[in-house]
């Protein structure tokens, strides 16, 4: 099912990401996790791909697992730096196969040389392939409410964002942030450039020290003072800082969820307990009409 047929109003509902292992030894392990974050019963779960397309095999493996027994429905990521015309073509093949119709359409991380680009230079070129070819599809594209590290200014940003939208985008995700002020502010703009198409905010609970620099390298994000406190507090301390990021978390999506925002992405890192641990906070609100 398409998932703009799916993302309900005046009820909150989460949808939760998970990624692949690097290899078939750890596809078991992967595979596990995955279903029991599909157990908490999310609105959907994606599924993120290898840079390059080296990971296909891993992300189609496991998005197949989770729609045939879980039952839960799919939103395959797929990047197309570095990618052919054909090899994209046969990808969407697959993944129709396996009875998948939400793709998350992504650039991806250009490799060192900034060489090879393949026939799509952009997230846009493939949108624009997709749904030209394959209209049955469900597409969604990426957003990043402090600005795309490659965009030159807000304005250009949005340009580019209302490009993708125009190109037949049907919903979009955003990068993680931490300060609900940014993404308020992001969606103002947006809606007033007539970016209309519905926007899952994405949250990264932060359960460890050592997920704060790598987080922040691959999000840009700002750091609140607040946020910096928690972790000045609690890095040193394995579980208090694990319970204080999905406090954390838990505060920003009741947070979103009061000011009229439904559905919300969570990037789980394949942890179900944090998963769970979120989703047992939310209890009286998850599902509750507004």
């Amino acid at each position: 099912m398409k998932l703009t047929q799916m993302i309900p109003t005046g009820h909150l509902s989460l949808s939760f990401e998970v990624f692949p292992p690097k290899t078939d030894t750890g596809f078991a392990s992967v595979r596990n996790a995955a279903l029991q974050i599909a157990a908490l019963s999310p609105l959907f779960m994606s599924v993120t791909y290898g840079a390059g397309g080296k990971g296909s095999r891993y992300t189609f493996g496991l998005a197949g697992e989770i729609e045939r027994n879980a039952h839960v429905p799919v939103l395959a990521h797929l990047t197309c730096v570095g990618q052919s015309r054909e090899s994209i073509a046969q990808c969407i093949e697959e993944l129709h196969s396996l009875g998948i119709s939400n793709i998350m359409a992504l650039r991806g991380d250009l490799p060192d040389d900034q060489l090879h680009q393949g026939d799509f230079p952009h997230a846009v070129d493939l949108i624009r392939f997709i749904r030209a070819s394959w209209p049955d599809f469900c597409i969604g594209g990426a957003c990043y409410p402090e600005i795309h590290p490659e965009s030159t200014d807000r304005r250009e940003d949005i340009r580019y964002l209302k490009e993708k939208v125009d190109a037949g985008c049907d919903f979009l995700t955003t990068q993680m942030f931490f300060d609900n002020t940014l993404l308020f502010h992001f969606l103002y703009r947006i809606r007033e450039a007539g970016i209309t198409v519905p926007v899952s905010p994405g949250i990264m609970p932060i359960t460890s020290a050592s997920q704060v620099d790598r987080a922040l390298r691959l999000s840009h994000s700002f750091m609140p003072t607040r946020f910096k406190s928690l972790v000045d507090r609690f890095g040193s301390n394995s579980e208090a800082m694990k319970q204080a990021g999905i406090a954390y978390a838990t505060d920003q999506i009741i947070d979103l969820y009061a000011s009229g925002i439904d559905n919300i992405h969570l990037y789980t890192m394949n942890k179900p307990d944090v998963a769970e641990a979120i989703c047992r906070n939310l209890k009286g609100i998850l599902g509750s009409e507004s």
